[in-house]
């Protein structure tokens, strides 16, 4: 996936009930910034990212 900047890496396999990345993922939303999480299959960790040309600094005024 190119044009991304990520934000944070977490494990897969992270203790029951917990969702690090899900929750990491919110703080950023709601501090403005459109991240999102998604799995990389090959290293088997959630990342955090945030899509080139989303970010809020990126929109012109």
């Amino acid at each position: 996936m190119n044009g991304r900047t990520v934000l944070e890496r977490f494990p897969a396999g992270g203790p029951r009930g917990s969702w690090p990345a899900e929750e990491f993922a919110n703080a950023r939303r709601l501090e403005g910034l459109p991240a999102e999480v998604v799995m990389d299959l090959a290293t088997d960790m959630f990342l955090v990212i945030v899509r080139a040309g989303d970010a809020a600094g990126d929109v012109a005024a």
